[in-house]
């Protein structure tokens, strides 16, 4: 049976990694988010809004997850985030599988997964592109988020593989640090190259 070549696609916090998923997908790549299906799991409604608050109480509401109140029960504590990722992980990987299923036939999907390395996914994908730009150019991008602080994006920053690690553990590397026109460039050549293979 043939099937797709998977790219995984990742980078660290304020590299563009959301930017370049964009452009795989405007160039007809499919690309399975994996952050936007944890948030439709567990937005209004979502499927594992029962189970969550099961698990934490008092961690939910009528918009879903109150991702305030989980977060105060989960961070700074292994076993409760544990429990939490047994209950989100099996579900995102039934729907990358629905995902795969359905873009069967293409000669190539994108799995945009930010912690690709952190949690294993490497393993499940046949190459990997690692989006980065200058740290300078990553600091200035995140500490231009509404919310963010020093302390908050260093903390995030602590438990991301470094930029370096991941340049080094990669198949293809595209560069955000340059203008957006050369990003898709990259990103169209990489797209060339893995579909003619």
């Amino acid at each position: 049976m043939t099937r797709p070549f998977i790219l995984g696609l990742t980078g660290s916090i304020g590299m563009g990694k959301s930017a370049v998923a964009a452009m795989f997908e405007s160039a007809g790549v499919p690309v399975f988010d994996a952050d936007a299906e944890v948030r439709l799991l567990q937005g209004p409604h979502g499927e594992l809004i029962s189970a969550i608050e099961a698990a934490f109480p008092g961690s939910t509401n009528a918009q879903g997850v109150d991702r305030e109140a989980l977060g105060a029960q989960v961070f700074g504590n292994p076993e409760a985030l544990a429990r939490l990722e047994a209950i989100v992980h099996p579900a995102v990987a039934r729907r990358r599988t629905a995902f795969l299923a359905d873009h069967a036939s293409a000669p190539l999907v994108v799995f945009d997964i930010p912690l690709l390395f952190e949690k294993g996914g490497h393993a499940s994908v046949d190459a990997i592109a690692v989006v980065s730009a200058p740290a300078e150019v990553q600091r200035a991008r995140v500490l231009a988020r509404p919310g963010m602080t020093q302390e908050k994006f260093e903390r995030i920053l602590a438990l991301q593989v470094p930029d370096a690690e991941k340049r080094a553990r990669a198949d293809h590397l595209i560069d955000t640090g340059t203008a957006l026109e050369e990003t898709r460039g990259e990103v169209r050549a990489l797209i060339r190259q893995l579909t003619t293979r």
